[in-house]
């Protein structure tokens, strides 16, 4: 078993990134976060994805 973290500024970007990787893969889980910071005037948002995912081929 083997996990895999993402981390981006933008909820579209980490779904295309989770696509991209979990296509040819056979998921577990899949655990999402999001954290908001503000600095100075601006929010800063970080969504990031945690995967689990097994490599083993079951052919």
């Amino acid at each position: 078993m083997h996990v895999k973290i993402f981390d981006e500024e933008h909820e579209k970007d980490l779904e295309d990134a989770i696509n991209d990787f979990i296509k040819d893969k056979n998921i577990v889980d899949i655990k999402y976060q999001v954290a908001v910071a503000m600095f100075s005037e601006d929010q800063i948002y970080c969504y990031s994805a945690l995967i689990t995912y097994d490599d083993t081929d079951y052919d």
